[in-house]
C-alpha cells in the first residue's frame, strides 16, 4: 500500500556542522481489528500485511486455527466522519459454525508497538488453550526438531540481511521463520515485534500451513511472554531471540515444552528451556 515509510525533515548535527535534510522513518498507524463486525482490538502497527496481522492475532487468541475457519477479511469503509476508507480498520469474518471464545467478545484490547497486549485481566486470560502440543519429550514417534548450535548462531545474520525496510529506517523489528535446516521460509517487519509475529502466523494460516511444527521462530530484540504464547499457539517448537527473555516467557516455555533461546549473538546463546532440541556436545557447566 506504499505506507511503510514516511519522510520527515530532520536537523542533522555531525562534528559540529548543522544541516537540514529529509529522513526516512518507519510509518506507525493504528489498526482496529473487528471480529464478525464487533470491535475487538487496536494495535499500533506498520501498514502492510494487515489481513495477515489480523488473522495471526486471532490464532494467538485461540479463535482461528484452520484456513477453513476463516471466511474473509475486508477493510471497513466509512471509518472516518466523511465516510472515507483509511485502511486502518479490518473486519474478520469467521466461517459459519466457528465457536468464538468468550474472552474475545467481552473486552477491548489495546496493543501498543512497544508493550504488546495490554489490559489482560490476568495471566490465566493470556494462557489460551493451544490446539497443538509441542511437548515432544513424552515418547512421540516423530523425532523432535533438533538444531546444531552453529546453525542456530547463523540465523540472526540471515534475518538482518533480509530486513529491507530496516536498512532504510533503522526503526523496525523483525520476525522470521526458518526450517530446521536453516532455510528462511518467511520474514515480516513491523514497528512492533508482536505484530511481525502475527503477520508470519497469519500468512501461515492463510496458506493452510498451521501448525508450524518443524520451524524455528527468530525475533529481533527480546522474547516476551506474549511472543512465547504466540509461538505455542501456532505450534512452533522453538523460539529464539537476540536479546533477553522475560521470566514469564521462560515459565511458559518450561510449562509447554517450547525451546526458548535468548541472547543469540554470534556463537553465544543462552538456552532457557527445551534444551533437548539443541544438539549439545558438551556437558552443561554447573554454577
Amino acid at each position: 500500500m506504499g505506507r511503510v515509510t514516511e519522510r520527515r525533515k530532520v536537523i542533522r548535527i555531525r562534528d559540529g556542522a548543522v544541516s537540514t535534510r529529509p529522513d526516512t522513518l518507519v510509518a506507525e498507524e493504528p489498526l482496529e481489528i473487528r471480529l464478525n463486525g464487533k470491535p475487538l482490538a487496536i494495535t499500533m502497527r506498520t501498514p502492510g500485511d494487515d489481513f495477515a496481522l489480523a488473522a495471526g492475532f486471532l490464532v494467538s487468541e485461540g479463535v482461528l486455527g484452520e484456513v477453513d475457519e476463516l471466511q474473509n477479511i475486508v477493510y471497513c469503509a466509512g471509518a472516518t466522519v466523511d465516510g472515507s476508507n483509511t485502511y486502518n480498520v479490518v473486519d474478520v469474518r469467521t466461517a459459519p459454525g466457528v465457536v468464538i471464545p468468550d474472552i474475545t467478545l467481552e473486552r477491548n484490547v489495546y496493543t501498543s508497538s512497544s508493550c504488546g497486549l495490554c489490559g489482560k485481566a490476568s495471566l490465566d486470560a493470556v494462557r489460551t488453550t493451544a490446539r497443538w502440543t509441542i511437548d515432544d519429550t513424552a515418547g512421540d514417534t516423530t523425532p523432535p526438531v533438533r538444531l546444531e548450535p552453529e546453525l542456530l548462531a547463523g540465523l540472526p545474520d540471515r534475518l538482518r540481511a533480509a530486513q529491507r525496510v530496516f536498512d532504510r529506517t533503522g526503526g523496525l523489528h523483525a520476525a522470521a521463520l526458518f526450517t530446521e535446516e536453516g532455510e528462511l521460509l518467511d520474514i515480516r517487519e513491523d514497528v512492533g515485534r508482536h505484530n511481525a509475529v502475527d503477520k508470519l502466523v497469519g500468512r501461515a494460516l492463510q496458506n493452510g500451513t498451521l501448525p508450524l511444527s518443524r520451524t524455528v521462530l527468530l525475533v529481533s530484540g527480546r522474547a516476551s511472554f506474549e511472543l512465547a504464547q504466540k509461538a505455542v499457539m501456532a505450534g512452533i517448537p522453538m523460539l529464539a531471540a537476540v536479546s533477553a527473555p522475560s521470566s514469564l516467557a521462560v515459565d511458559l516455555a518450561a510449562e509447554t515444552g517450547l525451546t526458548l533461546v535468548g541472547f543469540l549473538r554470534g556463537a553465544s546463546m543462552n538456552v532457557y528451556a527445551g534444551e533437548h532440541r539443541i544438539a549439545l556436545r558438551a556437558a552443561a557447566t554447573q554454577g
